[in-house]
């Protein structure tokens, strides 16, 4: 059966953000917060999103008006709802004039950021701006057409400082600590490298508030916009399916305190994002990482059907117990052993199909801020770490490309070929090992060279590499 595309029934709001990287996260996030916002409030807090690379969101979202469907995925079952908080989506590499002009009309307030970690052009290990990045090399030399959201950012801040115009806040909903301190040096190393006043006017003008962001959110399939289709009438190619739960935290720090209402839908805005930044990447983003490493390895395909394993769920609770919870700091007003119950709730729903694999995307990218930092700090403190050394020993099996029962591994990573080279490179588990940490894009020489974290990592390998993974989380948690 066809059936009618979903198109907007209210007018498009003016733009007043500015958003790069309308993936399934904005749209289950940053966009539904924005539409309660306005429908509380009012006010013109359009969205303009722009896709940095693919124009799969504009031609998804542009011949519905930017209607899209969000579909919370609750116990009682699927329950949609229709966002129109987009306004327009414009696709940087065909018109990145027309981005610009969006970035630098004085309607626009904000910008923010669902980019990923690899959009920052960084080096995840010291958090500075990669200067050798093919993409901030081409926008130092092309500052007009930019490819890069630092360029981008820079090149706009730049154009409204020449017109008098007040510039727009920065603000990053990515999953990384400290991620507005992160947008802030990448910005600013980019500015410097073109025009050393025009980063001191940045540094004293510019906001980069701090966010902790909140919501699972798997990968759309064709099977979700079919039985969507079924459920509504209509399709929706650009629908995302989400869990109930959301949590968003902003440093309250705004460029004329200019910004939407987002309390509306439950967002707090705070003077110190830190503690919520740790809570949140280390207890949920660092048990997802582990899940979906050895989860992989041990042949479950998501969060659900990992911790339907008891063993699995004991290693969420020994790792939060043991390893993650005494480097978290105690954010205001949150009980910590309640928010790791939730979450492993979260974990367990049937509903939300959130691939292992999917969550593994990218991991020398997320391995220092979600596993390597608390590593790093409970061996400071002289504490063990034998989980977290096995998370890292799982990550280095998985990204050898090869799973358990020999078939191959589809590893997405910036570093993918490189690091499956090294390990290739490498005679023996203990040599693979060791050479693998040696990359200093993802590990810091002074953790790769600690005798004790080396050697519970070799250990945790050849332990997967000989008995598995399954095998190697019973004994952790024995």
């Amino acid at each position: 059966m066809t059936h009618p595309r979903l198109s907007r029934s209210t007018p498009a709001a003016p733009v007043g953000i500015v958003h790069l990287g309308p993936g399934a996260f904005f749209r289950a996030f940053n966009a539904v917060y924005t539409a309660d916002a306005m429908a509380r409030d009012g006010g013109d807090w359009g969205i303009c999103a722009v896709s940095l690379r693919s124009p799969d969101a504009r031609d998804q979202l542009t011949p519905q008006g930017g209607a899209y469907t969000a579909v919370s995925l609750g116990p009682d079952g699927p329950a949609p709802r229709v966002i129109q908080s987009v306004s327009e989506v414009l696709v940087a590499p065909e018109d990145p004039a027309a981005v610009l002009d969006r970035m630098t009309a004085p309607a626009t307030r904000i910008v923010s950021l669902t980019i990923t970690e690899k959009g920052y052009c960084h080096n995840p290990a010291n958090g500075q701006l990669r200067r050798d990045h093919p993409d901030i090399v081409h926008d130092l030399a092309n500052p007009a057409h930019p490819r890069s959201a630092p360029g981008f950012l820079v090149e706009a801040l730049d154009r409204r400082r020449r017109a008098g115009t007040a510039p727009f806040t920065v603000l990053s909903c990515d999953n990384l600590p400290s991620n507005g301190h992160l947008a802030r040096g990448v910005v600013l190393g980019f500015a410097q490298a073109r025009d050393p006043d025009l980063a001191d006017w940045i540094a004293q003008q510019v906001k980069f508030p701090a966010t902790m962001v909140d919501r699972i959110t798997p990968a759309t399939t064709p099977e979700d916009i079919e039985r969507l289709a079924a459920q509504t009438g209509y399709h929706d190619p650009a629908c995302v399916w989400h869990e109930p739960f959301r949590q968003w935290v902003i440093e309250d720090d705004f460029t004329d305190n200019a910004r939407p209402g987002w309390d509306a839908g439950g967002a707090q805005f705070v003077r110190d994002v830190s503690a919520f930044e740790a809570m949140k990447l280390r207890c949920l983003n660092g048990t997802h990482s582990a899940l979906a490493y050895l989860g992989y390895l041990a042949g479950y395909q998501t969060i659900s059907d990992s911790v339907a394993d008891p063993d699995f769920a004991a290693l969420c609770r020994k790792l939060w117990r043991d390893e993650i919870l005494p480097t978290v700091p105690q954010p205001e007003g949150e009980d910590l052993a309640a928010y790791t119950d939730a979450l492993l709730a979260r974990y367990q729903n049937p509903s939300i199909r959130h691939r292992t694999w999917q969550i593994a995307m990218d991991g020398s990218q997320k391995l220092p801020q979600r596993i390597l930092g608390p590593l790093a700090e409970n061996l400071s403190a002289g504490r063990p770490v034998p989980g977290l050394a096995l998370v890292v020993a799982a990550w280095m099996r998985y990204v050898g490309g090869v799973d358990e029962a020999g078939q191959p591994i589809d590893v997405r990573d910036p570093l993918a070929d490189h690091l499956r080279a090294v390990s290739d490179g490498a005679a023996d588990p203990a040599a693979k090992v060791a050479a693998l940490l040696a990359v200093d894009q993802v590990f810091d020489p002074a953790l790769a060279g600690h005798p004790a974290f080396r050697e519970m990592v070799t250990r945790a390998y050849l332990g997967i590499c000989q008995h598995g993974a399954a095998a190697s989380v019973a004994g952790y948690i024995a």
